[in-house]
């Protein structure tokens, strides 16, 4: 089943300062395809939620439908800042945009859709900081972790740009570059030009699960030089595309009763992996995935004899690295 367009983060965070200018591009937000056809366009709900008793009307923000950058629509002065803030002592207030996705242009400006991230804006009480008294990491990367989720068998795509678009608009003096550091071989690759990071081929989570990687950021102001490094994640989600396998091909096992039997004597065993999914809770839903049966006629057996399952977790190393499945025991 096709399920469309998705995000590789859900949740977005960014700051917003008094007096930025109207125009100003505040992050990027991006979204992988279903299906090579699919072209992404976003949508903002015009509602800011300020606390979880109110919602305010979006008058500051806007995102560009197809390039998925938010942005200041108008510049947000101090009384704006007291509107929005629970009380006006506060240093800085804290809201809440939703961002909606869809295959097709929006025609509704409902806040309905099933697709959707969260932007948490924190409105600071003052203005901008100058570029010169920010740290390298402020320049660099948000306080967000650099965490993804792409699910496996999809079409590749671009998933993140590490340049941040407010202080590429705002510090023109510095000169900031990236890398991304990363083993050979692995499936990212990162464009100088756009500073965006694209996952190149489908991914498959039956082979590996997490990929651990590094960006890595220079920021030159004249002669002076500064580095920072922050890991670079990227979780792959499952999709239910293996079967179960037995360890050694042997689907059946034989049993040997002997006279008195103690009740609950375990007579044999059948043991059945499933690289594919980990044990959900709550565990009857894993239970009910696969049951074990005793096939007989005679009421007898069937009245003497039970099948108990059990599972766990466990951990398969293909190519080395760690995946995780579930062994079922009957």
């Amino acid at each position: 089943v096709a399920l469309g367009l998705y995000f590789p983060r859900k949740e977005y965070l960014e700051n917003v300062y008094i007096d930025e200018p109207a125009g100003m591009p505040l992050l990027r937000i991006h979204a992988l395809k279903d299906s090579r056809e699919e072209v992404a366009h976003f949508h903002l709900c015009q509602n800011l939620i300020i606390s979880r008793a109110r919602s305010h009307e979006n008058n500051w923000f806007q995102i560009r439908e197809k390039a998925g950058i938010l942005y200041l629509s108008k510049s947000l002065d101090r009384e704006d800042f007291n509107m929005l803030s629970v009380g006006n002592w506060m240093p800085l207030s804290k809201v809440m945009l939703y961002v909606f996705l869809s295959s097709h242009p929006f025609q509704e400006k409902e806040c309905d859709s099933a697709t959707r991230a969260t932007v948490f804006l924190s409105l600071i009480n003052a203005t901008a900081p100058a570029c010169s008294s920010l740290t390298a990491r402020q320049l660099c990367f948000t306080e967000m972790d650099l965490s993804f989720h792409i699910k496996e068998n999809k079409p590749p795509g671009t998933f993140h740009q590490l340049q941040l678009p407010s202080v590429h608009h705002l510090c023109q003096n510095l000169s900031i570059s990236y890398k991304l550091l990363a083993a050979e071989g692995v499936p990212f690759r990162y464009n100088e030009n756009t500073t965006s990071v694209q996952v190149t081929q489908r991914l498959d989570r039956e082979e590996r699960e997490r990929y651990e990687l590094i960006a890595k950021c220079t920021v030159r102001e004249g002669f002076r030089e500064m580095q920072v490094e922050v890991p670079f994640l990227v979780n792959v989600l499952d999709e239910d595309d293996s079967p179960p396998f037995l360890p050694n091909g042997t689907d059946t096992a034989d049993a040997v009763v002997e006279f008195n039997r103690k009740e609950g004597t375990v007579l044999s065993t059948l043991t059945v992996y499933d690289a594919d999914t980990t044990p959900i809770y709550p565990l009857e839903s894993s239970r009910k995935k696969y049951t074990g049966t005793i096939v007989t006629d005679d009421p007898w057996i069937s009245e003497t004899f039970r099948v108990e399952h059990i599972f766990d977790e466990i951990h398969f190393s293909p190519n080395g690295s760690q995946v995780r499945g579930t062994r079922h025991e009957y």
